[in-house]
């Protein structure tokens, strides 16, 4: 065991320590309170894990890496304190029951503004079923699925919560993450998960929370119109039927392309935003496990992985990967295929999935209008559906079948966790010419970087479509739309985060601009 110190620090007279360990594999978490004690010399009153993430960098000496800090005495929780008193009390909507919706009404809440947070799909229990029936029956529900109801569709995922973006909101997005439910260990993973299993009860948690301290939350409303006066918001249509607003947060999700054709007729300014598109692909856990950790891998967390290649013109990475998770049927349109991948907290799956994709350019779009990029989605999820013989069955192919341009008559130790059945057939037949070519240059690459990853029966499964919004509805400073206030985009859906936890802080980041105004 090594251990590193950092030098102690003095809050308010009593000394506070905070230090660097390593453990193996084979060390239990309890070796870092005895440590602070013996350090301490004195009773650990006060004990916090600051980070904790894995060093596999050297396969034969793989270390848990943890920042810890302790006292000899209690700390007190920092919890920010809102004012709640308010003369009048603005009419706020929220279309959209997603990350970015819910922890927008969170906040606003706390500020004393009781929002109505409107959605399309039904509560997360409802939902599921909705789900699950479509994975069953094939039958479709196209306000409720994967990528409709409460929750967003982060719900049917990973329940991932690291990011790439920068905000100063993300220890309140985990706070109150956990404050509903989600495990502890969140603070401080340096990549943590929630798992969809236990994000509905979080979700189904936040709806109460919101609704007993006055929000109102309405389950199959969907928002058909807006409107405004002199340039300003006065009014929304839920189901057709007019309610006087203040304000409309826009949190409707990525792929509500039918409030994307209603805002832009109402002339809200919105511009294309390239995203990515490829496939899901498919290995057996344990095989990844090996290459990450080798002999150590039973002894540690379901791996995963993350990789870029630029063999190809374009761009090339693996997204949302899964460990130990299923690829889930995720259309929201009726014949079209989409697909994603989705793990359970434990992640104890058979197999490991991600989407492998493709950097998609504006030109590809084939028009300047802003919405050419849901029509290229829709292109290749039809295209999709069609490979896969109908019935929302997902195309697949074998990685080594595709590699020699060969279509896939077998499966080999790579079994398919698509619910709704797989049909061989070739990704050529559904990506475009440049998305398939880029793959077939990035297997081999990313293999010299993640051994196994390009093996021969590792599957393709398609299409993955959805990764992010293909619009983006533009805003100013004030985080409202342009030509009209009160109406303010939010979340991935306008083009303004990229997972969970992004779009989280960004609903608060709106919430508290809302809460300056009013």
């Amino acid at each position: 065991m090594g251990v590193y110190f950092g030098l102690p620090r003095r809050r308010g007279g009593e000394k506070l320590l905070k230090f660097t360990v390593k453990l193996s594999p084979y060390e239990a978490e309890e070796t870092l309170f005895s440590l602070c004690k013996k350090k301490l010399g004195a009773p650990v009153k006060y004990f916090r894990i600051l980070k904790k993430s894995l060093d596999a960098r050297d396969k034969g000496d793989i270390r848990w890496v943890y920042t810890v800090e302790c006292s000899e005495r209690a700390q007190p929780e920092e919890i920010p304190v809102y004012t709640q008193l308010r003369g009048t009390m603005p009419k706020v909507y929220i279309a959209g029951a997603g990350p970015a919706g819910l922890f927008c009404a969170l906040r606003l809440l706390a500020h004393g503004i009781r929002p109505v947070v409107i959605e399309r799909g039904k509560k997360v229990e409802e939902r599921a079923a909705a789900v699950e029936r479509f994975v069953r029956e094939g039958i479709l529900d196209p306000a409720c699925n994967v990528q409709f109801g409460e929750g967003g569709a982060g719900t049917f995922s990973d329940g991932k919560l690291n990011t790439q973006t920068n905000s100063p909101y993300h220890r309140d997005v985990l706070r109150e993450f956990i404050k509903f439910g989600a495990p502890a260990e969140i603070a401080y993973l340096g990549k943590p998960h929630i798992g969809t299993d236990k994000l509905r009860g979080v979700v189904a948690a936040m709806r109460a929370y919101i609704v007993g301290n006055g929000g109102e939350v309405r389950f199959s409303s969907r928002l058909t119109d807006v409107a405004a006066a002199d340039g300003k918001l006065s009014a929304v249509y839920i189901d057709g039927n007019r309610e006087d607003a203040d304000a409309l947060v826009l949190a409707v999700g990525h792929s509500a392309r039918d409030t994307f054709e209603m805002l832009l007729a109402r002339g809200i300014r919105m511009e294309q935003k390239e995203f990515a598109a490829g496939v899901r692909i498919e290995h057996l856990q344990e095989e990844i496990g090996r290459a990450q950790y080798g002999a150590a891998y039973p002894a540690l967390p379901p791996a995963d992985y993350k990789l870029v290649s630029h063999a190809a013109e374009r761009a090339v990475f693996t997204f949302c990967m899964c460990p130990g998770g299923t690829v889930i049927p995720a259309a929201s349109e009726e014949g079209g295929v989409v697909t994603n991948g989705m793990s359970n907290f434990a992640r104890d799956g058979v197999n490991a999935n991600s989407a492998l994709i493709v950097q998609v350019k504006r030109e590809d779009f084939g028009s300047e209008h802003p919405l050419a990029g849901v029509e290229f989605q829709r292109r290749m999820e039809r295209a999709a559906f069609a490979a896969g013989g109908g019935g929302y069955r997902a195309p697949v192919q074998r990685v080594g079948d595709f590699l020699a341009g060969k279509n896939s008559s077998g499966f080999g130790s790579v079994l398919p966790t698509y619910g709704r059945g797989t049909e061989f057939a070739p990704v050529a037949s559904y990506l475009p010419k440049e998305l398939a070519d880029a793959l077939r240059l990035a297997l081999p690459d990313m293999e010299r970087r993640l051994r196994g990853f390009a093996a021969a029966d590792a599957l393709l499964v398609g299409v993955e479509s959805r990764t992010s919004s293909p619009v983006r509805i533009l805003r100013g400073e004030d985080l409202q739309a342009e030509g009209i206030s009160g109406l303010y985009p939010c979340g991935e859906g306008c083009g303004y985060a990229g997972g969970i936890m992004s779009a989280a802080a960004d609903g608060i980041r709106v919430a508290e601009a809302l809460a300056k105004k009013y």
